[in-house]
């Protein structure tokens, strides 16, 4: 799924801080300090006996070395055989990384009701990827008929977790009216918080809504600093914009978006 629209891999960090904490025996820790000090010949040995005795944490972390190539040869087809067993007992991680999977076609077949499946599991439980997976699918019609009122469902349970992406393209339904009754004051609000995050889309969306005042008071200046801080992400779209801002500017002005943009710069460091 496009890098942009679905939420890519997990780094092995963030997989070993959300790996639940069933699994208590002694190898199991050493297991996760060998893997935490990049020792993933080791962090296998241990964890591999754990995961085929049927524990879920030892499955997922497996299945997950077998994904990345860590300590083994990559490998998509092991990483599924060890997934699905995990997934089946409920670990999250384990159902994301088997809808990605079928959802690619990489070591399974390639299945949009059974990714479908996967990332409605996992967003049951919560997990906002999930979530955020569901009202792609949705919006699109992959595994599913396309469905903007439940895509917008989906889209909000992410957002209200503080999803950037979520944030965005629900600001863009209340704009247009997309599976949620049109509110111009409710797609700004929810833009504003995901450009506030540093989604470029975002960020230009709000860029046009202050220069048109949808939404929000009518303010060049403020259209201005977030055209150009979707720019600088590489925003094409908002080039035209932010060069016709800027001929209607004072120079004054300009130095004030610059200084606005730069102070918002400084409390968001990438």
């Amino acid at each position: 799924m496009i890098r942009r629209t679905l939420v890519g891999l997990f780094a092995a960090s963030l997989l070993f801080s959300q790996v639940g904490a069933t699994a208590t025996t002694d190898d199991f820790g050493d297991a996760a300090i060998a893997y935490d000090n990049g020792d993933y010949t080791t962090a296998y040995r241990l964890w591999h006996p754990l995961a085929e005795q049927g524990d879920a944490d030892a499955q997922t972390y497996i299945g997950y070395m077998h994904y990345a190539g860590e300590g083994v040869p990559q490998n998509f087809e092991s990483a599924a055989r060890w997934f699905r067993p995990a997934a089946e007992q409920g670990q999250v991680l384990s159902q994301m990384k088997l809808g990605f999977l079928h959802y690619g076609g990489k070591g399974v077949s390639q299945d949009y009701n059974e990714a479908l499946k996967w990332f409605r599991l996992a967003a049951e439980q919560g997990d906002v990827g999930g979530q955020f997976n569901m009202a792609v699918m949705h919006m699109r019609g992959e595994g599913v008929t396309q469905d903007y009122a439940e895509a917008a469902k989906w889209f909000r349970f992410a957002a209200e977790q503080g999803h950037a992406g979520a944030q965005s393209i629900l600001g863009v339904f209340y704009l247009e009216g997309k599976g949620v009754p049109q509110g111009v004051r409710e797609g700004a609000e929810w833009s504003l918080l995901a450009a506030d995050q540093g989604d470029a889309s975002a960020q230009a969306i709000v860029a046009l809504l202050y220069a048109l005042g949808r939404g929000v008071p009518r303010d060049y200046v403020q259209a201005h600093m977030w055209a150009s801080l979707a720019v600088a992400q590489g925003h094409e779209s908002a080039i035209e914009n932010r060069d016709s801002l800027a001929a209607d500017l004072t120079p004054e002005q300009i130095a004030e978006s610059e200084r606005l943009a730069d102070d918002w710069l400084a409390a968001h460091p990438q």
